[in-house]
């Protein structure tokens, strides 16, 4: 095989497998950057709607925390255990208790709303995870996840997040390898020049987001987040986490999900709480250095466990500390500082926090909406130059197909490609799964085309 024809077989290649990716998952992607986007675009639309349940305008010196959590308490009932507390931050807002409720789902606690002055219970909703996101955004978050349709509906966002980098990646190449050697001035650009000319510079603009997004959406999911953990654990990039046993020699695992969302633990039972240590506990932890304004406060599992306090601000990419306090004795038990935490852990934790749209608070938001309209953007203009290309009536379309273009490839070429897609679809299933489709379609649509050209010259 002569160097050029290799290459217009390597191009051939490139160029159906992009136009399947976007013909195909696409709209998964599209469906992803606009629910995204309007996940981003809520949390002061979220701070108005509940405006009553978080903020009061009470004045006066705050009541102690454990007369705030009895309140909680007595509304909630005394059958669901405290959860987690999450104090006042400054005047006039609420104290949010929250409860462990068998009722809600994973990583759903009962969070009911206490004027820290009053203790009047402002609202009692639900609340989800460590963001501490209520039913607005809840909901909004479940859209982007899984289209609401529970685990199964997961599959949409992880075949989203894995082909995402991809059809980035081989998009720019794809430019790289046809642009013009040099640049010639036409006199006018056509509607498909046009289109192209746009879907190219919103694809290199978005470039670094499309990896980042793509990365960081794989560790959230289902089937590819699981390897994402088996990889990060062999390479130590866990995030530390603060040991709360009491006992010396029972450290507390890295959690591999640490940066997503709270555990699941706070459904197991355990014995009756001592609520007068709040206080006492939260000013210990100050003296350690949490000094976050936004901390969250978790009681004890059982008898050999310590407290812990989290800062829980992740406007701010270091406060993220954690420690663990022997609520008799006050002292503690271990610390987890964001300064010592591995560098991949750090970048994990900075990645996951801008995904979310809370690193750095209104500019992180700003900056994912733009990403997000413009990912629509590019998606529709890679449409419409299908759509200005597309065949014509009844017209026989020799252009390669997946299948043809592969065959075209030399034995090494076939190779690579075949061992790339086998390693790819081991660690992405749902990539894995999804290429499969690709080539039994491609396949079908070969033969046909196949036979249609045996009719024409018969």
């Amino acid at each position: 095989m002569t160097t050029s024809s290799a290459r217009a077989a390597w191009l051939t290649l490139l160029r159906r497998f992009h136009f399947y990716i976007g013909l195909f998952v696409g709209p998964f992607i599209f469906i992803a950057a606009l629910s995204g986007t309007l996940y981003v675009a809520t949390p002061q639309l979220e701070n108005a709607v509940y405006a009553s349940a978080l903020y009061s305008d009470a004045q006066g010196e705050a009541q102690p925390l454990a007369r705030q959590v009895a309140a909680a308490q007595k509304a909630a009932g005394e059958n669901l255990r405290l959860y987690a507390v999450r104090p006042a931050s400054e005047a006039g807002e609420t104290t949010r208790v929250m409860f462990a409720d068998p009722a809600l789902g994973p990583s759903e606690t009962r969070g009911i709303f206490i004027d820290p002055v009053t203790l009047a219970v402002k609202g009692d909703m639900t609340v989800y995870g460590t963001s501490g996101i209520l039913p607005l955004r809840q909901w909004i978050d479940y859209l982007h996840r899984s289209l609401l349709l529970g685990d199964m509906g997961r599959i949409y966002s992880e075949l989203a997040a894995s082909w995402m980098w991809v059809a980035a990646i081989g998009g720019i190449a794809l430019w790289w390898l046809t642009r013009p050697k040099r640049q010639l001035r036409p006199a006018k650009k056509n509607a498909f020049a046009r289109a192209r000319g746009w879907h190219v510079t919103s694809g290199w603009l978005l470039m670094a987001g499309l990896l980042l997004f793509s990365a960081t959406g794989l560790t959230w999911s289902q089937w590819a987040g699981a390897n994402v953990d088996k990889l990060r654990a062999a390479l130590g990039w866990l995030t530390p986490q603060v040991s709360t046993a009491l006992i010396a020699g029972e450290a507390a695992p890295a959690d591999p999900h640490a940066e997503h969302h709270m555990h699941h633990e706070h459904m197991a039972m355990t014995p009756q709480i001592d609520l007068s240590r709040l206080d006492a506990v939260l000013a210990a932890a100050r003296q350690t250095g949490i000094d976050a304004a936004k901390v969250e406060i978790r009681p004890p599992r059982d008898a050999q466990q310590a407290w812990t306090v989290t800062e829980v601000d992740r406007r701010w990419p270091t406060q993220v500390d954690a420690v663990a306090i022997d609520g008799g004795q006050l002292a503690v038990v271990d610390k987890a500082r964001f300064a010592d935490f591995p560098l991949m852990a750090k970048l994990t934790r900075w990645g996951v926090d801008f995904h979310m749209g809370v690193l750095f608070g209104l500019p992180n938001q700003l900056a994912l909406i733009a990403f997000g309209l413009g990912l629509c953007f590019a998606i529709i203009m890679g449409y419409r130059l299908w759509w200005l290309r597309r065949p014509r009536g009844a017209q026989v379309n020799p252009a390669a197909t997946l299948s043809e273009a592969w065959l075209s490839l030399g034995g090494a070429g076939r190779g690579v490609t075949l061992l790339a897609a086998l390693l790819l679809g081991f660690a992405l299933p749902v990539m894995g799964v999804s290429l499969l489709l690709f080539f039994v379609i491609d396949m079908l649509r070969w033969q046909s085309q196949k036979r249609r050209l045996a009719s024409l010259n018969g």
